[in-house]
């Protein structure tokens, strides 16, 4: 039961004869007050200098200290928790409401952040853009024709990842856009390569001599993969880590999404459907620019380079 709150008479008493000398017992006893709320009055008049009622910064907190605890653990041990499963995993009896979940949070100190898509480049990754660059500045246009690009991507449907992956040749219309099911693994990727690379070089007639880029991700690295390029006597352009700019697949990408999404698919059968027929429609000179200014991307990285040096000397 909440007991009754002083009077403000009465806590303007307890401070005044605390003023002239009398200590925390002493004072309990005679105005029969217990010594813990007269050294709470007290010291509230320290630090706020009266002992009238302070307005208070929104409503009492609903969740329990032992709840509150819980869920600033949980959010520091998983930061990509939802609320959603924040409030599948309170305790029975806690509110479970999504804005006291996250008051009950926010007075702890995490925050809601979209989380960041890519890492902040590091010095390795800034020089081993830096050497790729000034390697690859000088190829003939004849030799970036030939490249096989490939990427991937995740184009959404209310929250939901449909990923796709594709092999282009600059100047083609639609050849190979793969739906991938859930999770891709290195067994998944490696399957793709095996269903579509071989036969992607022929509707492409990029003959022989051609040249695969992939990214680095883990699955693309993964043995079962580097085994399946080695077999089929792959030859496959490095590629530097953290640099998804330089590949023009990226900027088509963007083209496709905001196309796909103009159409508002209602459910993952029109979304699929859409994806498809919008890819087709991409302009063949569109694709054409973007691997004819691939050489601009590469002398964007070496001047960056240059920028910093004369920061730095300025500095």
């Amino acid at each position: 039961m909440k007991s009754k709150e002083l009077s403000v008479d009465l806590q303007d008493r307890i401070v005044l004869r605390h003023k002239s000398g009398e200590g925390y017992r002493k004072l309990s006893a005679a105005l029969k007050v217990p010594m813990s709320t007269v050294a709470s009055i007290i010291r509230k008049w320290k630090k706020f200098e009266t002992t009238r009622t302070l307005p208070r910064a929104g409503q009492p907190s609903k969740l329990s200290d032992q709840g509150r605890r819980a869920l600033v653990w949980e959010v520091t041990k998983n930061p990509m928790v939802t609320l959603s499963e924040l409030q599948r995993a309170v305790e029975r009896g806690e509110p479970s409401r999504r804005t006291t979940i996250s008051a009950a949070i926010h007075q702890s100190g995490p925050y809601g952040r979209v989380a960041r898509q890519k890492p902040l480049l590091s010095k390795r990754h800034m020089a081993a853009h830096l050497e790729f660059a000034k390697r690859h500045l000088k190829d003939s246009q004849t030799m970036r024709n030939k490249i096989l690009w490939s990427d991937e991507t995740k184009i959404e449907l209310f929250g939901v990842n449909a990923r796709r992956h594709v092999w282009r040749k600059p100047d083609t219309a639609h050849h190979r856009l793969v739906r991938i099911k859930g999770k891709m693994t290195a067994a998944m990727y490696r399957d793709i390569l095996d269903e579509n690379l071989l036969q992607s070089t022929l509707d492409l007639r990029l003959g022989r001599r051609f040249i695969f880029q992939q990214g680095n991700n883990p699955k693309h690295t993964a043995k079962i993969s580097e085994e399946w390029l080695q077999d089929n006597s792959m030859n496959v352009l490095e590629w530097p880590s953290q640099r998804p700019g330089l590949n023009p697949i990226e900027h088509l990408w963007r083209d496709l999404k905001m196309a796909v999404h103009r159409r508002f698919p209602s459910n993952l059968i029109e979304l699929e459907r859409c994806c498809k027929e919008e890819w087709v429609k991409l302009a063949k000179d569109r694709c054409a620019k973007l691997v004819a200014s691939y050489s601009k991307r590469l002398e964007a990285i070496i001047a960056a380079k240059v920028q910093r040096q004369s920061i730095e000397q300025r500095l």
